[in-house]
């Protein structure tokens, strides 16, 4: 194992896995904290996807370190803590925490912090994070329902969750190339900044970026900072490397949405729009009892089995805060993801064998109750989302989109990719 990867979410880790195998490298995605090292596959690079994101800084911590030591003793050279591209965390954690501990594992004198992903529109310039040339804190993520990001400043936003010093490497720097961005590191590490934010506009700045950190123990940031990191260990990117999905069967197709992003938002109102047979879950009325995930698979056993279903709890702001008013912010997302995992098992059972699943916790609940443990990475749909094969588990195909990933027809796209 070359690079040993711990991700905050499931969406995030098939993402990064992506790029790994883009660039040229043999990549396993594994399910939650390692039983062992041994546990751990044969492969350049592993990514450890766990289910972290909003958890409690303590269980952050712990599946974090747990999972980084399993990849470091297996032989990892390099540690990618991998968190969302617009750097979804509250002011008390968990990606400050998370960094600390690991770094305080690994003995890194510093680590960078670069969610940028250029393709998905997510830019870094002066510190600050913009989405689709919106600043992080005038984009739809401001009203995140678990993660609201009301600051695009990552300095001020990382600060908040360390005690460690935080810098940054502005653009010049980084157009400068890599030997420049590793002493403005190195600089910032001696002046008291360990922790430091790098600029980045264009995927030629995170290749500089990759090339810098050669050698580097830790590091962090999104996908994006992936796409340099295999040619430090004399990878190049495999021309006409076979996606892994020949042994998935055909079956039945499913969309399970659980993400109330605007990306998802519009998924989900192109399949409704194009006809394709939908069902809207509710958190008032799941809690009320007059919806069950029972309810959901006796209807999909009834429709077509030659086209694509959806089952969605995707809703408009002013919905999910009616929701969470009611519920409180933890129930209403906890009895949508047991409903849309449970709908998952019963799918499976009734011969599913193709699913899409929006949002990263929604992913891990339906991943969690079908007892996948691992996948191989397949296809790219849309920037950033990869289908995959389950390894060890049901004979499925499972593509995990992040929230605000992908276009407007990708409910309706996908399919043509594993036909």
């Amino acid at each position: 194992m070359l690079i040993g990867v711990v991700a905050d979410d499931l969406t995030g880790a098939t993402d990064v896995a992506l790029m790994l195998q883009r660039a040229g490298m043999s990549v396993v995605q594994v399910i939650g904290v390692p039983a062992s090292a041994a546990s751990l596959p044969d492969a350049d690079a592993v990514v450890v996807a766990l289910k972290s994101r909003t958890s409690s800084v303590a269980e952050a911590v712990s599946q974090s370190l747990t999972s980084a030591q399993a990849l470091r003793v297996r032989g990892a050279r390099q540690i990618v803590f991998k968190y969302c591209s617009t750097f979804d965390s509250t002011d008390a954690g968990n990606i400050g925490p998370v960094a600390e501990a690991l770094a305080d594992e690994l003995g890194a004198a510093s680590a960078i912090f670069c969610p940028a992903f250029p393709a998905n529109g997510r830019t870094i310039y002066q510190g600050h994070l913009f989405v689709g040339g919106r600043l992080l804190s005038e984009s739809p993520m401001r009203d995140h329902p678990l993660t609201p990001m009301r600051d695009s400043d990552l300095v001020r936003v990382l600060g908040r969750q360390t005690k460690r010093g935080v810098g940054l490497v502005p653009l010049p720097v980084i157009e400068a190339g890599s030997e420049a961005i590793r002493a403005a590191i190195a600089r910032e590490a001696q002046q008291g900044r360990p922790f430091v934010v790098t600029d980045a506009i264009a995927d030629a700045h995170l290749v500089a970026l990759g090339q810098a950190l050669a050698g580097a123990p830790f590091l962090t940031g999104g996908s994006g900072i992936a796409m340099g990191l295999p040619p430090n260990f004399g990878v190049e990117p495999a021309e006409g490397r076979p996606a892994p999905m020949a042994a998935v069967p055909a079956g039945r197709r499913l969309v399970l949405s659980g993400s109330c992003s605007e990306a998802t938002r519009r998924q989900v109102a192109h399949a409704i729009r194009v006809g394709v047979p939908s069902y809207h879950l509710d958190p008032l009325q799941l809690a009320a009892g007059t919806q069950a995930a029972a309810g959901v698979a006796d209807w999909l056993e009834g429709q077509p089995r030659d086209r694509e279903a959806l089952v969605y709890a995707t809703a408009e702001p002013a919905a999910v805060a009616k929701a969470q008013a009611a519920l409180g912010t933890a129930r209403a997302g906890s009895l949508v993801e047991a409903a849309l995992a449970a709908v998952a098992v019963a799918a499976v059972e009734q011969g599913a064998t193709r699913l899409i699943v929006a949002g990263g916790e929604t992913a891990g609940a339906v991943v969690q109750a079908l007892g996948a443990r691992s996948m191989a990475i397949g296809p790219e749909i849309d920037p950033g989302v990869p289908w995959t094969r389950v390894v060890d588990g049901p004979a499925i195909a499972l593509a995990l989109k992040s929230g605000n990933f992908g276009k407007d027809d990708f409910f309706t796209r996908a399919w043509s990719l594993i036909a």
